[in-house]
């Protein structure tokens, strides 16, 4: 079985329910405290074992680039300003992980996205992460699915149970529990109706997957919205082999939405030593003024 050494994650996406803010700059740099988006989800890969990273752009995305790169004049001047501590956080951005580019350069849809990285990925496993889901957890939410590809191979589905009026924004598994949190998964539905869902077991931006996704990938024709759906490609790949899904431990964030974007930033600021007692009070006293 071959490790699951490379991750791709789509960024290419032109991030609407965030405009006027993305007109011109991308969704994945929008800031939960004071670190991009972006960067919390390739520090999850890093953290899981992934050593290379691509990272599907499209138009407007250079500041992604830009952030994972080495920044010279920044890093002289605060060196010079002995400024040692920001200098350190600046550095290690550029020394994460090696990190790859490629662009999307048609709105395609996510398989599309994925079928680009097919150079890159060759004949091995990778991992897919979404830059709209956020996870925090003890345990990198990546890594909990690499165990489960460890242990029986196949393509392995990041899921949660969502509540049932939810389930038409998801992605969804039909299957069967083998485990405590393992299914094994028969078939998959992009954005069901509430009433034809067949479980209320959503897949949420995570996913390992076998190389022989690109082959079904290049014959899916558009689906929902006309583009080209991941879910549809799955689907077909789940009926020619081995599939699981994995109800991963964490909480977990829509940060695509404005409202988990407040809750992923709110949240965050309560878990930093730096900012938790000062921002609890303030939160606190905005509360109970508005009561």
């Amino acid at each position: 079985m071959k490790k699951v050494r490379k991750a791709v994650i789509p960024a290419a996406g032109l991030g609407t329910r965030f405009l006027p803010y993305t007109k011109a700059e991308p969704k994945e740099m929008l800031p939960i405290v004071d670190t991009p988006t972006i960067q919390y989800i390739v520090e999850e890969a890093l953290g899981s074992g992934i050593e290379d990273i691509l990272i599907i752009t499209g138009h407007n995305k250079k500041s992604i680039e830009d952030h994972f790169d080495k920044s010279y004049e920044l890093e002289s001047e605060l060196e010079k300003s002995g400024k040692t501590e920001m200098l350190r956080q600046v550095q290690a951005i550029s020394n994460l992980v090696n990190i790859h580019f490629i662009r999307q350069k048609e709105a395609k849809g996510l398989g599309h996205a994925i079928n680009c990285a097919r150079a890159f990925v060759g004949d091995e496993p990778f991992a897919v992460l979404l830059g709209d889901d956020l996870v925090y957890s003890k345990k990198p939410c990546l890594a909990q699915l690499i165990d489960v590809y460890k242990e029986y191979g196949g393509s392995v589905l990041g899921v949660q149970t969502v509540p049932h009026a939810e389930i038409c924004k998801y992605g969804c598994v039909a299957g069967e529990k083998i485990g405590e949190r393992t299914y094994t998964v028969c078939d998959l539905v992009e954005k069901p109706k509430i009433d034809e869902a067949p479980t209320d077991v959503a897949i949420l931006g995570r996913y390992i997957i076998t190389p022989e996704i690109f082959d079904i990938l290049s014959e899916t024709r558009p689906g929902a919205g006309g583009e080209i759906q991941l879910t549809d490609a799955l689907r077909v790949l789940a009926k020619s082999g081995k599939m699981y899904a994995y109800d991963f431990e964490g909480r977990r964030y829509d940060v695509g939405d404005k409202e988990g974007f407040l809750e992923a930033t709110v949240e965050y600021a309560l878990r930093r030593d730096d900012l938790k007692e000062k921002f609890a009070a303030y939160l606190k006293s905005e509360i109970e003024g508005r009561l």
